[in-house]
């Protein structure tokens, strides 16, 4: 690959809302680009760019306008949205920021668990309400502890497998489930393969979704692992909202089946208004903010200094390489 020079290499840093071309001007303030906030504009210039960074601007057919396109690297952990195979194609390189939101999004894992466990949603809305809740008999309906509690994460890459450190901390009983159980526990109590997902779903208090959306984790959660779930559990999903039977899980929160869910994600996003997760009690809904932090732009910004400079050096292997 001709890869252009330091000295004529030209950045596009598409998104609506990061800044990631700020961050990166501080660490490399000799290396040219510009910055898009539409994805009309990201369009209209992407033939100006040999590198991209971008997440959601991207659409496979773009391609035919990016005649000197030579890398992306996305701003997502998650990259569905690129054709590897039309990429590889076509000369163009691309690396995900796998790890680079790995502190928080488990962050966010563990205060999604907290708040289900602590009924912080319940409470906030009692707040707007001016409404003082009386202790309560019931247990039910009463607050509870995460010591001795059992959480299923599944996925135990960077994220999960600080998730599961992060619920050792709190005393809880960690169950690891990932494609690949030779790869270690990642410091869960248990490891099983996807295979064996319905069979540890019974024992879970909590279920994390922390993996990436694949064909294999399609509605890893569908029908038939819900049907697995103690009715008295948690669905936690900091994944992708493809990783969940939406129309099943509406259907199994509404029969009881489950105590609740805290969902970051959603099969559709933003999330419909005619969505009934919206208006159930026993749901909180974050707008896929699991990710964002002060801090992220700069984790992008480290990471792509990185692989161009490996793309510079003429090395074959790049940081989170995907093709």
């Amino acid at each position: 690959m001709n890869f252009p020079g330091r000295e004529t290499i030209n950045i596009c840093f598409g998104h609506p809302a990061y800044q990631v071309a700020d961050a990166f001007r501080k660490i490399r303030p000799d290396i040219g680009g510009f910055e898009v906030r539409t994805a009309e504009e990201f369009a209209a210039r992407i033939g100006e760019a040999d590198v991209v960074v971008c997440s959601g601007f991207w659409k496979n057919d773009l391609l035919r306008q990016a005649g000197k396109l030579k890398f992306i690297q996305s701003i997502s952990a998650g990259v569905n949205q690129y054709d590897a195979g039309l990429l590889k194609a076509a000369g163009v390189r691309l690396a995900s920021a796998q790890g680079a939101n790995k502190n928080a999004v488990s962050d966010h894992t563990m205060s999604l668990i907290l708040a289900m466990a602590r009924r912080l949603p319940e409470a906030r809305d009692n707040q707007h309400k001016r409404f003082w809740r009386p202790m309560q008999s019931n247990f039910d309906t009463r607050e509870d502890e995460l010591a001795g509690k059992t959480l299923v994460v599944v996925g135990l890459g960077a994220i999960g497998a600080r998730v599961a450190r992060l619920a050792k901390a709190f005393d809880m009983h960690v169950i690891g489930v990932r494609r690949d159980v030779a790869a270690g526990a990642a410091g869960a109590d248990e490891i099983h393969s996807f295979k064996d997902l319905h069979k540890v779903l019974p024992r879970a208090d909590f279920i994390s979704l922390n993996c990436p959306l694949t064909d294999e984790t399609r509605h890893i959660i569908d029908e038939a692992a819900l049907a697995a779930f103690k009715p008295s559990s948690y669905l936690i999903n900091l994944a992708r909202g493809g990783c969940v039977d939406e129309p099943a899980l509406i259907g199994a929160l509404e029969a009881g089946r489950l105590r609740g869910a805290a969902l970051d994600c959603t099969d559709s996003e933003p999330l419909p208004e005619n969505s009934p997760l919206w208006s159930m009690p026993n749901v909180f809904i974050t707008p896929h903010t699991g990710g964002e932090t002060v801090q992220y732009e700069t984790n992008i910004a480290e990471l792509l200094a990185t692989n161009l400079d490996r793309l510079w050096a003429g090395e074959t292997a790049l940081a989170n390489q995907i093709v």
